[in-house]
C-alpha cells in the first residue's frame, strides 16, 4: 500500500505542476474582429473580380493609429452648411492581463454615432470571450451616449478596459 500512495502522490504532483505552468499565448486584434470571417472591400480596379471570404480566411489586420500621445482625432465638415459635423476620436490602449484594449469613437452632430473597437485580447479563451462581449459592450455605449456602461459577466477586464478607452475619447472630444 505504500508504495502505491507514493506512486498516485508522485504522479498527482507532477500532474499539478504542469497543469499551474501552462501557459496560453494570447495576442493583440487588430482591427474590429466579426468572427471567422473577414470582411472584404470589392475591388475598384476596372475587370478585376471580387471574392467572397471564406469561413477558413482569418481577418484582415489593419494597423493600430499611433497612440503615443494618448489618441488621435480627425473632424470633417459634411458640407451641407456646417450644422452637422463629424469626428473620429481614438481612446489610449489600454493593457488588460489578457491583451490590450483600444476603442474609437465616431462622433455625429455631438452624439455618438458608433463605437468600434480597434484592438481586443485574443487567443482561445481570450478571443472568444472578446467576440462575445464586443457588440454588446458596442450596443452598451451607443445606448448610454457615453462611457458608463455595465459590465460583461465573463469579460471583466475587457469591460473595464472598453470603458476606460471609451471614457478617454470622449473627454479627447470633449464630451466627457
Amino acid at each position: 500500500m505504500p508504495k502505491r500512495g507514493l506512486a498516485a502522490l508522485a504522479i498527482t504532483t507532477v500532474a499539478l505542476v504542469l497543469l499551474i505552468s501552462f501557459k496560453v499565448p494570447d495576442e493583440p486584434v487588430v482591427g474590429r474582429t466579426t468572427g471567422n470571417v473577414a470582411i472584404v472591400e470589392p475591388s475598384t480596379t476596372p475587370g478585376a473580380t471580387a471574392t467572397a471570404p471564406t469561413a477558413t480566411q482569418a481577418p484582415t489586420a489593419t494597423p493600430a493609429p499611433d497612440t503615443t500621445n494618448g489618441g488621435s482625432s480627425s473632424s470633417s465638415d459634411s458640407g451641407s452648411g456646417g450644422s452637422s459635423a463629424s469626428a473620429t476620436v481614438d481612446g489610449p490602449v489600454v493593457s488588460t492581463r489578457f491583451g490590450p484594449v483600444q476603442v474609437e469613437v465616431v462622433l455625429s452632430a455631438g452624439k455618438v454615432a458608433d463605437v468600434v473597437a480597434l484592438q481586443l485580447p485574443t487567443g482561445r479563451r481570450s478571443g472568444q470571450i472578446s467576440t462575445y462581449s464586443e457588440p454588446i459592450l458596442r450596443e452598451e455605449a451607443l445606448q448610454a451616449q457615453n462611457a458608463n456602461i455595465d459590465t460583461v459577466s465573463g469579460a471583466t477586464y475587457t469591460s473595464d478596459a472598453y470603458a476606460k478607452s471609451l471614457q478617454a475619447a470622449l473627454d479627447q472630444a470633449g464630451l466627457g
